[in-house]
This record gives C-alpha cells, sequence and structure tokens, in this order.
C-alpha cells in the first residue's frame, strides 16, 4: 500500500521563470505515466523558514530563480531535508544553496557565502561564485561516476543537460565540503562539477543543470522520477 506523497516546491514562484512553467506538466506526467500520487505546495522563500513545517513533507525541491527573496528561507529548506532525512533535489539555484548550506552548517564556515546575494564577498568566502561563461540557454555534456545516485537514475556515463546560470561552485572550495561528506558526481568536460550527493541519506541530490527543461516534460527527467519515487518511499515508510 502507498500514501500519497507530499512536496514542498520552494521557490518564489514566477510565470517568467521556465523552470517554474514545467512544473505542473511535469507533475501530471508522473501521476499519468508513472503512476505515483503526489500532492505539491509551493512555498515562497520567506514562507520556508519553519524547521518542523518543511520537516513534515514527503520531498522538498529547491527550485530556480535566484535571487531568492528570502536566501535563510532556502537554506532552511536544505538544512531540514538534510537533517531530517527528507528527499531533496535542489536544480541551479538550489544547487547552489545545498553547497552554500553545507559550508556554513557542516563545514563551519560561518562566513560562507553566495557571490549572487552578496557581491562585495571576499573571495576567501564565496562558496557560490560567477561562472567563468554564462550558461544561460547553454547545452553541456555531464560526466557521472560510476555507481553513484545521480549515474544510477540516468543508467548512463555520460548526459546532455540544459542550464540557465550565471553562478557555480568555487574551485576554492570544492575540497572542503568533499572533505566534510558532500560528494560531487558530476563534472563537466573541464572538470567543473555539475551534480552534489550527500551518501547515506534517501535521497539528496542537486544540480547546476536544470532536468526540469528536458525534452517537452512529457517524460520527466530520471532525476526528477527519482525524487517523485523517493517521495512516495518516504510517504509510506512514514505513514
Amino acid at each position: 500500500m502507498t500514501h500519497t506523497a507530499r512536496i514542498a516546491l520552494v521557490g518564489d514562484r514566477s510565470p517568467h521563470v521556465r523552470s517554474h512553467t514545467r512544473v505542473p506538466v511535469l507533475l501530471d506526467a508522473l501521476r499519468e505515466r508513472d503512476h505515483l500520487d503526489l500532492d505539491a505546495y509551493w512555498i515562497p522563500t520567506e514562507e520556508a523558514t519553519d524547521l518542523a513545517a518543511l520537516a513534515a513533507f514527503d520531498a522538498i525541491w529547491v527550485l530556480p530563480g535566484s535571487p531568492y527573496r528570502s536566501e535563510a528561507g532556502a537554506l532552511t529548506a536544505v538544512r531540514t531535508a538534510r537533517e531530517h532525512r527528507v528527499p531533496l533535489l535542489g536544480t541551479c539555484a538550489g544547487f547552489q544553496h545545498v553547497l552554500l548550506e553545507y559550508a556554513r552548517n557542516v563545514c563551519g564556515l560561518t562566513t560562507a557565502a553566495h557571490a549572487e546575494n552578496t557581491p562585495e564577498t571576499e573571495p576567501e568566502d564565496a562558496v557560490v561564485v560567477p561562472l567563468a561563461c554564462s550558461l544561460v540557454g547553454h547545452e553541456g555534456t555531464v560526466d557521472l561516476t560510476a555507481g553513484s545516485l545521480a549515474e544510477q537514475l540516468i543508467g548512463a556515463e555520460r548526459s546532455i543537460e540544459r542550464y540557465h546560470c550565471n553562478f557555480g561552485a568555487s574551485p576554492r572550495h570544492v575540497a572542503l565540503l568533499r572533505d566534510h561528506g558532500l560528494r560531487f558526481t558530476g563534472a563537466d568536460s573541464a572538470g567543473e562539477v555539475r551534480i552534489a550527493e550527500l551518501p547515506g541519506h534517501p535521497f539528496f541530490l542537486a544540480t547546476l543543470f536544470q532536468p526540469e527543461l528536458a525534452g517537452d516534460g512529457a517524460v520527466p527527467h530520471p532525476i526528477i522520477r527519482g525524487l517523485a519515487a523517493a517521495a512516495v518511499t518516504h510517504a509510506t515508510v512514514t505513514a
């Protein structure tokens, strides 16, 4: 017996953000094609600061659309999923804020910052920095680590993914994040990190690319199907 999975869509919903307009299409496809029982709730970032309320969801998806109206809300969503073992997907800005939350609360880098949110940030504190080349509207190859969650979901060692971003991981902080347990399992042809995972967590995956933009939305990207399946499992186990 399965139960309806409640998914928190954390982001400042806008008709001008293409990934936001894709979400209803993807949810319908997951219900119809994959027969997953899902209820999704949009939560603006300024309303995402209640850890207990977020912990009651079966999955949290931190969506693109930065700069967020509330950095604190986005970070609370990530921390809630990490500490309460709630399935999490972070895409684009969600990926960026996963790195920021982890740097602050796991690595102990309390001054860690996102250069888009605080442009005056010193380089030694900027965990998320401007990309050398903008990826807005670009596609690129992502090489996946064998045996990783991302590789298992996608079912291949390499994938072509779509981006819409100007910020990414600071190379000077990747080693710190990795040394404290975050695993980087996808990189572009130049070795720049594009996927992060947390081993031992039921489902904790973040991508700089936007899997919600794959195809026309009629067939959800395997990573999105993976989140939905993890949410249903969580709902069933915790019922």
